[in-house]
């Protein structure tokens, strides 16, 4: 039996999964990754747990699909982006990485507005000057770490630094390039100029490599701690939320995927590029398309950190209801009336990336009033992330790429509350996906592909099937209207308190 490993290294778990083609899934299973924000606005992780995971993931997936080691054939690993892991000379890792939802790097935004016309930028590197930005994130360091920054000798993602692991080769993957900002659209070729914007040498940033190419081998010592067969190809991998939108059947121009994750992701497929700073643009998987996506900063994390911790008094209700925390906060919400009964809530926790690209947007809770609790609280928690979906879909109408079908995923998609308030703010059907698991399948269909077990690109959507199309509610088509122009200019009332706080 052939089989291909795909490993997810995401921000909240590292997850892999065996396939067998054309459309088995063998096992899949995950680990825990600590997320580490010893300072507000500031998101990072340890790299080293991620290959300590990957190298503990491999043996569990062998076990729980009954194969041998040498059934495995080829490995594809995606990863949240642009994370930024930076090595020495000796290869040492300089320092936690710095997460794509990290909010460290206003002053050097700023910055770099100030030196590129924006517009220009834009132009040549399909991307806005924001914080999502590698420069703006090396900046930061050059100011504040002067010490890890004079040791810098390699900069890459997430994913690729699992890849070096794997084979001791070096490249960076083309979407964390093109969204780190060092790639001209023009040529899609690395810039030395847009690398220069992050005052490093131009040698620490490795090659440039496809999603589907291979890298190279797995390495005597990666075989010796992960139990993979050495030899086999690695390939370049993939951006998780293009990954999971290819997997989920996102391939035709105007289909969009809500990715209900940890993050919120809204991705749409298109034959062109149209760059614009309110959103980012990468290359779609399928060779000749592209992905303009946005990213919210928060998501489910903000559910879960509202959850545990103001909603700890109902852990007793959930539990004697048999459901989890979530389920039972859904359950008494959805006792309220649309709206909330007034409470609105402005969701940007970590700052808020696209449209805004705001650093020091903060979280706001308006409306409250003595005959509200905790009920009304959820809902209108929900509901502020449909607005923020709607945002995003004017946004990309505006610049000119239609949104013609919605198909969510993720684990915040299995909230039919939660689905049915996206469906009724956004006035469209929403169809969910059942059995999709996610962005690690993308990674392993890449690794099929690279070593020539498949040609087949639309093969991966034997893995995922249709569940329930979640209609909208006419009814509530002008609440929600109103609803949402509120949420807009709440966000702007609130410009000049935003400044201060950030000071």
């Amino acid at each position: 039996m052939a089989c291909v490993l795909g490993l997810d290294i995401g921000t909240t778990s590292t997850i892999g999964i065996l396939i067998s083609l054309p459309d088995t899934v063998l096992a899949k299973t995950s680990r825990p990754v600590t997320f580490s924000s010893p300072r507000q606005g500031w998101a990072e992780e340890n790299p080293e747990e991620w290959w300590e995971n990957v190298a503990g993931i491999v043996p569990d997936l062998i076990a729980e699909a009954g194969i041998r080691a040498a059934d495995i054939v080829a490995v594809g690993v995606t990863g949240m982006l642009p994370a930024v892991v930076l090595l020495d000379r000796e290869d040492r890792l300089l320092r936690p990485s710095i997460q794509q939802s990290d909010g460290r790097c206003g002053k050097e935004v700023s910055e770099l507005a100030a030196e590129v016309p924006e517009a220009e930028f834009v132009r040549k590197a399909g991307n806005g000057i924001n914080q999502q930005l590698v420069a703006a994130k090396l900046r930061w360091i050059e100011k504040h770490e002067p010490d890890v920054f004079a040791g810098i000798d390699t900069v890459f993602g997430s994913y690729d630094y699992i890849n070096w692991r794997l084979t001791g080769m070096k490249a960076v993957e083309q979407n964390w390039a093109l969204e780190a900002g060092f790639v001209d659209l023009s040529t899609g070729d690395l810039a030395d100029d847009l690398i220069a914007l992050a005052h490093i040498p131009r040698s620490a940033v490795p090659r440039q490599i496809g999603c589907h190419e291979v890298l190279g081998p797995v390495s005597a010592s990666a075989a010796k701690a992960t139990g993979l067969p050495e030899g086999i190809p690695v390939v370049g991998g993939a951006a998780d939320h293009i990954a999971s939108a290819y997997a989920a059947g996102i391939t035709k121009p105007g289909d969009v995927l809500l990715k209900f994750g940890g993050a919120i992701d809204i991705m749409l497929a298109s034959e062109e590029a149209r760059p614009d700073p309110r959103m980012f643009l990468d290359r779609h998987l399928i060779p000749g398309l592209f992905m303009p996506n946005g990213c919210m900063a928060t998501g489910g994390s903000a559910l879960n950190w509202f959850a545990e911790k103001f909603a700890r008094g109902e852990a007793e209700a959930a539990a004697g209801a048999d459901l989890t925390l979530h389920q039972h906060l859904d359950a008494i919400a959805a006792e309220t009336p649309p709206a909330a009964d007034g409470v609105e809530i402005i969701p940007y926790f970590l700052g808020e990336k696209t449209p805004l690209h705001d650093p020091d947007a903060r979280g706001v809770i308006n409306g409250l009033s003595l005959n509200h609790d905790i009920r009304h609280v959820w809902r209108a928690l929900l509901e502020s992330y449909a607005y923020a979906l709607r945002h995003h879909i004017e946004v990309f109408n505006d610049i000119g790429h239609p949104t013609l079908s919605y198909l969510a995923s993720d684990g915040g998609s299995g909230s039919r509350l939660w689905m049915q308030i996206c469906a009724d703010v956004l006035q469209h059907p929403v169809q969910l996906l059942v059995g999709h698991p996610g962005s690690c399948l993308g990674a392993a269909w890449m690794a099929a592909i690279g070593a020539g077990l498949t040609d087949d690109w639309d093969g991966v959507s034997k893995f995922v099937s249709y569940g329930e199309r979640v209609e909208p509610d006419p009814a509530n088509a002008d609440l929600y209207d109103a609803g949402y122009a509120r949420f807009r200019a709440n966000y702007e009332a609130l410009a000049s308190a935003r400044r201060t706080l950030a000071q």
